[in-house]
Order: C-alpha cells, then sequence, then structure tokens
C-alpha cells in the first residue's frame, strides 16, 4: 500500500489544478452548483456560460442492508488507504471491482470472504470466462458464498487505537442463517451516478438516481447548451469510455461537430488473474437482436508462449457475422487480455476482418498468435468440398 501512495503520488499531476491552470484555464475549487439554465455558483461567485458539461462522477452504491450505514465499512475509494492488513475481509459483491480486490488481499495475505446475493461471479460475462475465473479464485483459497440474502450488519469499536473493529455480516443461504466476521467490509455492489445537490433542476436538466443524467447522442442534455460525461450518465463506468466521451464534447460543444457516442466502440477489462476483456456483442447480445453469427475459438493450451509459461487457462473467442468475416465480438481470458483485446478492437474500428488477421505476421512465441489463428480457422471455413475437389484436380496437373 505504501508503494501504491508513492505511485499515485507520482502520477497525480495529471488530475491537479496547476496543469490546467498552466494551459489558461481558469480554475474554481469548490462547491459548483447550477443556478439557472446558464449559470453556475462556486464560492458564492456568479459564472455565466455558452456551453457547460457535467462530469461529476459516480460513487459506490450501497445495498439497503439493516446497519450497513452504521458500520465502517470500505469502497473502491477508500480501500486503499488501508495502513495494516486485515486478518479477515469480506467482499459484498460479486463484480469486477469486488473480485478484483478480493483477490488482491487475498494474496497479500488475508482471509477473504465473497458474499453474492445471486449464483454467479461476473454476471455480464460468458459461462466459460466467469468458470476459468472462478476456478482461480477457488485456487487463491477465496471462500465464495452465493445466493445470499443479506439481514443486516453489526459491529464493535476497536478496543485500542489503531485496532481493526469487528464486524458481522448476517445473511440467509438454503432457509439457515449465517454470519461472518472480519476486521474490514468492502461494499462491491455496483456504482451510483453523483447527481444530488449539483442543481441540475435549476438548470432544466433531466436525471435521475439511479440512472442519472439524460443525455442524446450527442451527449447533450434536455438543456441543449449542458452536456455530460462518464459515470454520472452511463452504464459504461470506464475511465477510458469517459475519456473518449469528453472528446466528443469538445468537438460537439465547441467545434460545432456532430459526434456521436453510439460510434463509440468501447471496449473493457477485469483485472483479475487470469484478466477478463471484451469488446463488441455477446452472444446473447446477438441472440436478442437476432443477429446470426460464427464464433472461432483458440484455447491458449495450444499456444506455445502460454504452455511455456505454464499459465495455459483460457480463450481467445471471436463472434463473425455468419457469412463474412466481419467481427462483431470478443472476449479473451488469459493473462494479459486487457492488452490483446486492443488489436481486435483496432480490426473492428477500421473493418478490419478476422480472416485478413489471418495474414498478420505475429512474433513467435507470443500470446497474440492466438488472434491469428482465430482467423486462420475462419479461413478454413472457406475451403468448402468445391475448392477442395479443385485443388486435388490442380495437384495432380502438376504431379
Amino acid at each position: 500500500m505504501e508503494r501504491l501512495r508513492k505511485l499515485r503520488a507520482g502520477i497525480s499531476h495529471h488530475d491537479s489544478a496547476k496543469r490546467f491552470t498552466s494551459l489558461g484555464i481558469d480554475v474554481y475549487i469548490g462547491h459548483g452548483e447550477f443556478s439557472s439554465p446558464n449559470t453556475v455558483q462556486v464560492n458564492g461567485k456568479t459564472l455565466k456560460f455558452k456551453s457547460a458539461v457535467v462530469a461529476t462522477g459516480g460513487s459506490a452504491a450501497l445495498p439497503p442492508i439493516p446497519g450497513l450505514k452504521e458500520a465502517p465499512y470500505l469502497t473502491n475509494a477508500s480501500v486503499f488507504n488501508l495502513t495494516a492488513l486485515p486478518r479477515r475481509l469480506v467482499v459484498i459483491g460479486g463484480g469486477p471491482i469486488g473480485l478484483e480486490l478480493a483477490q488482491a488481499m487475498q494474496r497479500f495475505g488475508s482471509e477473504v470472504t465473497v458474499l453474492i446475493r445471486s449464483g454467479a461471479i461476473m454476471p455480464k460475462e460468458d459461462d466459460d470466462a466467469r468458470a476459468i475465473v472462478l476456478e482461480s479464485l477457488l485456487k487463491d483459497g477465496l471462500n465464495l458464498q452465493f445466493h445470499l440474502k443479506f439481514l443486516r450488519v453489526e459491529h464493535e469499536d476497536p478496543k485500542e487505537e489503531g485496532d481493526f473493529p469487528l464486524i458481522k455480516i448476517f445473511v440467509e443461504q438454503d432457509g439457515q442463517e449465517k454470519v461472518f466476521e472480519c476486521e474490514a467490509l468492502l461494499v462491491a455492489t455496483g456504482r451510483k451516478p453523483n447527481v444530488s445537490n449539483v442543481g441540475l433542476e435549476k438548470a432544466g436538466v433531466e436525471f435521475n438516481p439511479k440512472d442519472g443524467v439524460k443525455v442524446n447522442d450527442q451527449l447533450q442534455t434536455t438543456n441543449k447548451s449542458i452536456y455530460a460525461v462518464g459515470d454520472c450518465c452511463t452504464k459504461f463506468q470506464f475511465t477510458h469510455a469517459a475519456d473518449f466521451m469528453a472528446r466528443i464534447v469538445i468537438r460537439n460543444a465547441l467545434f460545432f461537430g456532430k459526434a456521436k457516442f453510439s460510434d463509440l466502440l468501447i471496449p473493457w477489462a477485469t483485472f483479475t488473474e487470469p484478466e477478463v476483456a471484451h469488446v463488441g456483442l455477446y452472444p446473447r447480445d446477438m441472440e436478442a437482436q437476432k443477429i446470426a453469427y460464427d464464433t472461432y475459438t483458440k484455447q491458449f493450451d495450444d499456444n506455445d508462449r502460454a504452455i511455456l509459461e505454464g499459465e495455459t487457462e483460457g480463450f481467445v473467442k471471436i463472434h463473425v457475422r455468419r457469412g463474412t468475416d466481419r467481427i462483431i465480438g470478443a472476449t479473451i481470458v488469459g493473462a494479459g487480455a486487457g492488452d490483446m483485446i486492443s488489436e481486435v478492437s483496432v480490426a473492428m474500428q477500421s473493418k478490419v476482418g478476422l480472416g485478413s488477421l489471418a495474414g498478420v505476421i505475429h512474433p513467435y512465441p507470443t500470446r497474440a498468435e492466438s488472434i491469428r489463428q482465430a482467423g486462420d480457422l475462419y479461413n478454413k471455413t472457406k475451403l468448402t468440398p468445391a475448392v477442395r475437389s479443385l485443388f486435388r484436380n490442380l495437384m495432380a496437373i502438376k504431379r
């Protein structure tokens, strides 16, 4: 944690006020709030604007468990402030944030228990991807509990200064009440948009506490002079998504652009070990939209680099629109998946087909060869019986 905080401090200048003031931007530190459709108040000063953007982000959403708000719980924002290792850690939630931190803390030496209301981890991912991550978590020694109904949370304050509290989480599982004790409780049950106390009502900006600020495809709110970006207005709650949303707003608000959010191709990765990365559509999406597709999969147990490093769990799975090599979705599970997915993202963005990826030379030995080999699998499907017969006849003539 000391190393992490040191590194974080070293890159903090990227988000400093000085970075912006050096560019000639006026920065006001304080609570900003809309006071009318074209004014903002901060520190008692009224600022009039031609265009504005709401970028208030999101925060951890707390489930309605009695006693939780009163307990000394942690979130993804506060867990990195720990200065001592808790002997036992309980994580509520089986999504990406909860599992990333649970696995890390287990490897640091905590006894980690993950409490999950549903019957699966990482519910957005495919079953085969989840299964590989689940096996890795269990191998690390995590205790995962499923199908829970949360009853209440109780806690006892530390006996001495610097000690951890004692926290008890009461649940119902299979009709029986159980209790899990820990010294630290991490709540990772999703995020909510920060839309309260911003004066959005006074600005004529439509919003709701669950979905955040309502925006159109140009990221304009119901007040056409006000835009919104990031976690306060989208389900794609990733730093890189907010970055590119901000680029759209700059073009549209300042340079009369017509850039659309729907044109963005947004990949994402979960940094468990192994990593899970995805871009485009999932099979369930294609089935819901009645899109016919074919899938080409290369397992890492058939990849020389993965074999040599002893990390053969995982795969490259690429979906194409049936009858074409146009890539419409991909999932990669394995070491470095978050880096590898970018090659597929570039292909999709540039409309390069899977068959063309087969002709791209990759360094040997690398895991990324599996992407090229998935292209080989597609190209083999073009070898129809008629084409095979033609080749045989040609070879017979050459002999």
